[in-house]
């Protein structure tokens, strides 16, 4: 149950959570506000703030489910071929919606079309990480997870760039950036560097694959390994691997859109912690009630991720609500917000009561 209370803890910055946070900061002027709305926009380049977690968090729980999975198949006796095609077929339907989720269908033509997506990269880095998992053990998985990081960190500093050089990790000069503007056809988000793009695709396995050590070891049985005692594990490999990544920060800084090594070990220590959080209150001690709110969204995350693109859901809040914020004078736009996410919840929680969930 932890595992979906965070996906939807996830999910809720995303389809709403934001509003409400820089909404209120806009009418209070709060110190507290300003500075949870600060945390809640992306940094423009190197640089960590909670909002550059959204993303990687979503990977690194996809990389968690497995062991519970593709792993548990395994083990069972399925044929590893089945698994394979299993693991490609779901990481294409994720490029696919991802294609869909930034273009429309039909709607631009093919040089304006925008490929990279974050359900791509959630889609390859998943299919790479599950193809890993099912043709290796632990210690091959771990060989992978360091080759990897070390891997991308040695070609983004040691390849030259026509016209800039090697070791340039800027918008236009860094290498993953070239191989962009090379390889990728249509347009790119930031014109010529993709956040999304094929070469940071790379170290994103290793996110998942971070995520699998997890899923591990809350899925083994060993005497004496308490849940709270797993929690505690879980949380000392978080501070771990927040110490390696910022340590390496200084030779690689950590930046989202380049999904620079030190950014996976940042990124993966605080998503460690709040697994070890979520797992702790939720699994070992049976605190269970207030998640309800966060499982309905992380039961359904992709469809209201996608939801976005075909529901007017902003119609049917100020259908809903218009009027009866009107007094509330300058207000309105904080609960208009919280309106917002009522609507979102309304329906999946429809959903979640008809047992209807979005599997792929």
């Amino acid at each position: 149950m932890s595992l979906d209370a965070l996906r939807g803890f996830d999910m809720f910055w995303i389809v709403g959570g934001e509003g409400i946070v820089h909404s209120l900061a806009d009418l209070t002027g709060w110190a507290l506000a300003i500075w949870a709305s600060t945390q809640l926009r992306h940094v423009e380049w190197d640089g960590f703030v909670f909002y550059d977690m959204i993303f990687p968090l979503f990977l690194f729980i996809a990389g968690v489910a497995m062991p519970f999975s593709l792993t548990r198949r395994a083990e069972r006796g399925e044929d590893r071929k089945k698994l394979m095609l299993h693991a490609v077929r779901r990481g294409l339907i994720l490029v696919v919606l991802g294609i869909i989720y930034n273009n429309g269908l039909f709607r631009v033509s093919f040089a304006e079309t925008r490929f990279p997506s974050v359900l791509g990269r959630i889609g390859l880095a998943y299919m790479f990480a599950a193809l890993i998992v099912v043709t290796t053990k632990l210690r091959g998985q771990v060989m992978w997870f360091v080759g990897l990081l070390v891997g991308y960190w040695a070609a983004m500093k040691l390849v030259p760039v026509p016209g800039f050089g090697a070791g340039q990790l800027t918008v236009d000069g860094s290498l993953a950036g070239y191989v962009d503007r090379t390889l990728l056809p249509g347009r790119l988000y930031l014109g010529v560097h993709d956040p999304e793009g094929l070469l940071s695709t790379i170290p994103a396995i290793s996110t998942a694959l971070l995520g699998v050590f997890a899923g591990t070891l809350l899925r083994r049985e060993v005497p004496g390994e308490t849940r709270p005692r797993k929690a505690l594990m879980l949380a000392g490999a978080g501070v771990g691997c927040l110490l390696i990544g910022y340590l390496w920060g200084f030779a690689f800084p950590i930046n989202k859109n380049l999904w620079s090594s030190s950014f996976v070990l940042f990124a993966g220590g605080w998503s460690l912690l709040l697994l070890a959080l979520f797992y702790l209150v939720i699994d070992a001690w049976g605190y269970t009630k207030w998640a309800l709110f966060f499982v309905v969204i992380g039961m359904n995350s992709i469809l209201i991720y996608m939801a976005g693109s075909f529901i007017d859901v902003a119609y049917t809040t100020n259908f809903f609500f218009e009027g009866l914020l009107s007094p509330f004078g300058a207000g309105q736009r904080v609960l208009w917000w919280i309106g917002f996410v009522l609507v979102e919840w309304a329906f999946l929680y429809f959903l979640y009561r008809k047992k209807v969930f979005l599997r792929i």
